[in-house]
């Protein structure tokens, strides 16, 4: 069984990978080297799967209506979209634990 919580660490980690393969292709188009790209890019995939695979775990045990596991999945392709699927869970408390103030 695949937990919230361990669902919000992987769409922070995609999300970051994603953005660091943002910069390393950018690199990589400057002449700077491809060897970002190169170790980027297998581990942000490998992260885009896991992450698209726990939303399809996750859909039904978390009650998820088809509107919201869209937005979620479409969380994985859009830059800095899985810090805000990480936020919305966490604010809405969709079993996520709450921090303590």
């Amino acid at each position: 069984m695949v937990s919230l919580k361990a669902f919000r660490y992987v769409a922070v980690l995609e999300a970051t990978t994603f953005l660091m393969l943002l910069v390393a292709t950018y690199l990589k188009a400057t002449d700077h080297g491809a060897v970002g790209v190169q170790i980027l890019g297998p581990i942000h995939g490998a992260l885009f799967l896991l992450y698209v695979g726990f939303v399809a775990l996750l859909y039904q045990s978390e009650g998820w209506s088809a509107k919201t596991t869209a937005l979620i999945v479409l969380g994985a392709i859009v830059p800095f979209g899985g810090y805000v699927v990480d936020w919305k869970l966490l604010r809405d408390g969709d079993g996520a634990e709450q921090p303590e103030r």
